[in-house]
């Protein structure tokens, strides 16, 4: 079960701070981000208003979402958050198209696949979740 344990924390660790890494850009503007102006501009101009104060709300769901999985505490609720803003970035901004070279879905459906998976199956020994059981 120990390659299964490692297995778990890997993925839940690439996932969980990728997706939290993608929540600074929105909130603080890191990593070539455009912060809350910048992508409240852009969340207006696709009809989510108030467009700042949604920015920061998506970047802090991202930033929860991936830090909590990451960590594997309370391991369903952080796959929820990726999942729900996933979800919207689907239905508001990627839906028109399956490949991500064309503005479609399929990286942020990865992301709600392996999110969801990892609450099915659990977030592994090495994680917050087990310790605190």
């Amino acid at each position: 079960m120990l390659v299964v344990a490692l297995g778990l924390l890997i993925i839940r660790l690439v996932l969980g701070l990728t997706v939290a890494a993608h929540g600074t850009q929105k909130v603080f503007g890191w990593f070539g981000g455009y912060g809350p102006k910048g992508t409240g501009g852009f969340f207006e101009s696709i009809g989510i208003k108030p467009g700042v104060l949604m920015a920061v709300l998506a970047g802090l769901s991202e930033i929860a979402g991936g830090v909590l999985f990451a960590a594997g505490l309370w391991t369903p609720l952080a796959a929820a958050l990726i999942i729900i803003t996933m979800l919207v970035a689907i239905v508001k901004v990627h839906g028109k198209s399956y490949w991500a070279s064309s503005n479609g879905y399929e990286y942020q459906l990865l992301l709600i696949v392996v999110a969801l998976g990892i609450a099915l199956v659990g977030a592994g020994d090495y994680s917050l979740d087990a310790l605190f059981q």
